[in-house]
């Protein structure tokens, strides 16, 4: 007989090729980790797969699960493989080409013939409107019901069911595009409206198009997958509310997720980065460099203290304005291809292999080589098979593989899989130390975080590299983005743009702005309908010196809020990050910003350990190559490493989710939260 009390959290990250989910029993602290693989057309069913093997196996009954978040890549891949769906842009009269004029900044300031990149809605899409509201809030030329109407008939003829509306100045004066959204609901109510003003009204013409037509471009598979969701969970019993982690590193219910789907962007990334985090504090550990490495990509971020956020991203070729963790992506995961270039140069990525076919050792029909292809040979990962021996591998296929690159180079394929190995570092190396020199950060007063499921598998090779502190392997590595998504808070970014010298900015109108954003954020968290433990808020803005084209965001301190205050904060931050004094220069204010965070309760990091415990001895050797050389490697059962063990590589550690690899030259010490830590010895 099940008990009828919900006291379980279940948390999955839906990844490119694997679907990691953890389940956690509040009430005895009891684990369950599971992998499943990725189903790529229905992105969802790995969940449900999840769901369903927890009932089957593990006697979980969904009901009792009390709290449910999820981290997701579809929307990202969604807007990167860009197929998404077909969209219409309603937009001011003589504005039809904003689309196409971008920031007429080339994306390599050295390639004149780099291809432009293409709209996410082609010109035959977009549409004018005549309306015009001024920059003061004088409105030109009134908006006309029939006009809209035309417009929004000619894109849904055309088969457009999603429009963006983007009229000039609707950052302050949103009008016309909240009136132009309901008449077209009210004739058109199976068509998708979003209006910028409603989405993100910050000042930028541009981007705020653009990441309006992102959200309708990405929004029918977002809130088909959420719909499907709920709907399947449902049907097996599951009745708690559903969350979606976000690009912020927060959460929100899939109604809202559905609505604003370019704010789960990032969702996936962001997830294992608040895990990391929250794993970091809890050993004492402030400094980090955060490696998630899955089947398809490396995501790379800088912990110092705390969790960096960035008010503009890149992803892909678009640039999107809403706030998110800073994280920085290259395409060299497990999954990776390895190819020739034209000239006979190895190359890795960032083309995958993926979950189907995958991996050649995978078995599943996949024949090009790829990163996991090169463990499998060099002897790393375990011949008995991935997930405790659930998915068995096949080396001569991973050999014959490696062979059709390995042929043409002149090499064997332990040769040919070395180097696979070293331009995968090199290439994680390449993007990883311009982010270090951009943020001042000494690599060698940060650990290394490694989690996915390839992550502990390479860490200690760019830890080589980079000549870090230490490298930590969490006790459960693989599932370190779904952890995060157990404990990720519910958090709301709010703006309104200012644009105005301090000089002209009343005082008055500088507080009733963050006022009212801050009545926004409240209300935002009251309708959550969610328990938090506390709520906190952050007030922040975008400052620079007159004539300036970039700016530093300003995170207030615990202060009064005057101008003469925000204008002394500016000028000692500036002066903290460049170097000099500027006292003479006017400031002018861009952007003012509130994050609101919910605080929720944790669960308890001390069981996040390894299953069982069977002896401290190690399990056996086998050879390995690696570095140009054969070696025999002891190789060790995660299980069996206690507190205060000590080990030397060359080292393989086995465990469900992952292998680690500990090349010669690397001392590791289990601590007393179970995680491996590895420090170089020469």
């Amino acid at each position: 007989m099940t008990d009828s009390n919900p006291h379980y959290r279940f948390g999955a990250d839906i990844g490119g090729t694997f679907t990691d989910v953890l389940l956690i029993d509040d009430t005895s602290g009891k684990l369950v980790a599971l992998k499943v693989p990725s189903n790529r057309p229905t992105p969802e069913q790995s969940i449900i797969d999840g769901l369903i093997t927890l009932r089957d196996e593990h006697g979980v009954d969904p009901a009792e699960v009390a709290y449910f978040s999820h981290g997701t890549t579809l929307g990202v891949n969604t807007l990167l493989e860009r197929d998404g769906v077909d969209v219409g842009l309603l937009t001011t009269q003589g504005f039809r080409d904003i689309l196409e004029l971008r920031r007429l900044r080339l994306p390599k300031a050295n390639d004149l013939y780099v291809p432009r990149p293409i709209s996410l809605a082609p010109r035959r899409h977009v549409i004018e409107v005549a309306e015009r509201i001024g920059q003061d809030g004088e409105v030109i030329i009134p908006l006309d019901r029939d006009d809209v109407l035309t417009a929004a008939g000619t894109l849904i003829s055309q088969g457009v069911k999603d429009i963006a509306i983007c009229f000039m100045h609707s950052y302050r004066f949103s009008d016309h595009e909240l009136q132009a959204k309901a008449w077209i609901e009210e004739a058109y109510p199976d068509a998708y409206v979003i209006a910028s003003s409603d989405l993100w009204p910050q000042q930028r013409e541009y981007e705020r198009c653009l990441v309006s037509v992102i959200n309708a471009y990405i929004g029918a598979r977002m809130r088909g997958c959420f719909d499907a969701l709920q709907s399947k969970a449902s049907a097996i019993g599951f009745n708690t509310r559903i969350f979606s982690t976000k690009s912020n590193g927060g959460v929100m219910g899939l109604a809202a997720a559905g609505a604003q789907p370019v704010e789960t962007l990032l969702s996936g990334p962001a997830s294992g980065v608040i895990g990391a985090s929250y794993l970091g504090k809890v050993m004492g550990e402030d400094k980090l460099i955060t490696l998630d490495m899955g089947g398809t990509s490396v995501d790379i971020a800088m912990i110092d203290g705390e969790i960096p956020y960035s008010n503009e991203n890149t992803i892909g070729e678009y640039p999107v304005l809403i706030p998110a963790v800073d994280v920085s992506a290259i395409g060299a995961g497990g999954g990776s291809v390895a190819w020739l270039d034209p000239e006979g140069v190895l190359k890795v990525g960032p083309r995958s292999a993926g979950a189907y076919p995958g991996p050649a050792c995978y078995s599943r029909g996949g024949t090009e080589p790829t990163v996991t292809d090169a463990y499998a040979a060099l002897g790393i990962l375990p011949p008995t098979g991935l997930l405790g021996g659930e998915m068995q591998l096949d080396l001569d296929k991973a050999r014959t593989a490696l062979a059709t690159v390995g042929d043409e180079l002149g090499l064997t394929p332990e040769e040919t899989a070395d180097a696979i190995l070293q331009v995968t570092t090199a290439n994680i190396y390449a993007e990883t130390l311009p982010q270090l020199a951009r943020r001042g950060i000494e690599a060698g007063e940060f650990s290394l975080l490694c989690y996915g499921a390839a992550g502990p598998t390479h860490s200690f090779l760019l830890a080589r590299e980079l000549d870090l502190k230490r490298v930590i392997v969490p006790p459960m590595p693989g599932l370190l983005c779904a952890l995060g998504c157990l404990v990720a808070d519910l958090r709301a970014d709010f703006v309104k743009s200012l644009w105005q010298s301090t000089h002209e900015l009343p005082e008055a109108e500088l507080n009733e702005c963050f006022d009212t954003l801050e009545t926004n954020a409240n209300d935002w968290l009251a309708a959550q309908n969610v328990d938090v433990d506390v709520s906190r808020l952050i007030k922040s803005a975008d400052v620079c010196f007159e004539g300036q084209s970039f700016e530093l965001n300003i995170v207030f301190p615990d202060e009064p809020l005057t101008v003469a205050n925000l204008e002394r904060w500016f000028r000692e931050r500036y002066r903290a990050i460049y170097g000099i004094l500027d006292e003479d220069t006017p400031i002018r204010v861009l952007e003012a910003r509130v994050q609101i965070v919910g605080e929720t309760s944790k669960p308890d990091i001390g069981n996040l350990r390894p299953f069982a415990t069977a002896t401290e001895e190690p399990v056996g050797q086998r050879p390995l190559y690696e570095n140009g050389k054969a070696m025999t490697a002891t190789i060790y059962q995660r299980t069996s490493l206690q507190p205060g063990q000590v080990f030397d590589g060359p080292a393989v550690v086995e465990q469900y989710d992952t292998t680690i690899y500990v090349p010669e030259g690397f001392r590791v010490t289990v601590d007393q939260w179970w995680n491996l830590i590895g420090e170089r010895q020469s």
